[in-house]
């Protein structure tokens, strides 16, 4: 079974105008991880597809929605996920990837048959799913933490000491313009993507989770000038536009998994906001 959500690209005249209602209706994803069903949601920003997928009573098939008019799913596109849930298995086109908590998987285009499985249904696996699309096939590739680019930003001073873990991006393997990576924040940190900033050539969704019970994440957006919030639980995820800023702050620390795509592969190209500029 599959649920398919669009959104349609808001500019930020629109977005300036939204109360808190039509801002989360908008740019807010949740309900990622239903037992044996994808949820997704196409963004017409850049057609950017983000779901989930939880096999709980057995294996589950990658289809193509209607709305793709594709044969199948990966006709003209490619996929990139990570496991933020029990191990699980992916096999694409009859060769198996085992995929821990945390671990990453690039599916390039033009893979016809993509299954997905938990080992132990008592503790399913969660794949959090990013697809964009494709121009042509880059082989396909697991990538675990250790084989990550890591970067150490921040510090406990300004609250936002953390480890950003590079997995599918050009430095680590080739793609399209899919690139993904993940955020952990260190104990007493809370600050994500400060200072924030704005990338004309590429959008981007963030997914928190490992916020801890009880606890929530507050996500800015919006236009340097013109900022909105939205507050985010565990395990749902926000649509960033190219025009956006895109930082949060939580109650605790927690980890987020960050996703782009556009014309660009330059991780570096941001234009960056004073944090004394913010409005």
């Amino acid at each position: 079974m599959t649920t398919f959500d669009s959104r349609y690209a808001s500019s930020p005249t629109e977005v300036k105008g939204m109360d808190t209602d039509q801002l989360r209706q908008n740019f807010l994803i949740d309900n990622l991880f239903t037992a044996d069903q994808f949820s997704w949601t196409l963004s017409f920003f850049d057609r950017y597809l983000t779901g989930g997928v939880m096999p709980v009573a057995g294996p589950v098939t990658l289809e193509a929605p209607d709305q793709l008019k594709a044969a199948y799913f990966l006709e003209r596109r490619e996929l990139g996920m990570i496991n933020v849930g029990g191990a699980g298995q992916v096999v694409a086109d009859g060769v198996t990837y085992e995929l821990d908590y945390k671990e990453a998987l690039y599916i390039g285009q033009g893979t016809q048959s993509v299954q997905f499985s938990s080992v132990d249904a008592n503790a399913p696996a969660k794949f959090y799913l990013n697809s964009t699309p494709a121009h042509t096939s880059y082989p396909s590739r697991k990538v675990s933490r250790a084989d990550a680019n890591k970067l150490e930003l921040g510090t406990l001073e300004t609250a936002n000491h953390r480890t950003i873990n590079q997995m599918l991006i050009n430095k680590v393997l080739p793609t399209c313009q899919l690139q993904m990576g993940m955020t952990e924040l260190k104990p007493g940190s809370v600050w994500n993507t400060m200072p924030a900033h704005t990338h004309d050539r590429r959008m981007e969704v963030y997914f928190y989770f490992e916020v801890p019970e009880g606890q929530a994440v507050c996500h800015f957006m919006g236009q340097p000038q013109e900022t909105r919030h939205i507050w985010i639980q565990n395990e749902q995820a926000v649509i960033s536009p190219n025009w956006s800023i895109h930082s949060g702050a939580g109650t605790s620390n927690y980890t987020f998994i960050w996703g782009m795509a556009g014309e660009n592969l330059d991780y570096g190209d941001m234009d960056f906001c004073p944090i004394t500029d913010l409005r």
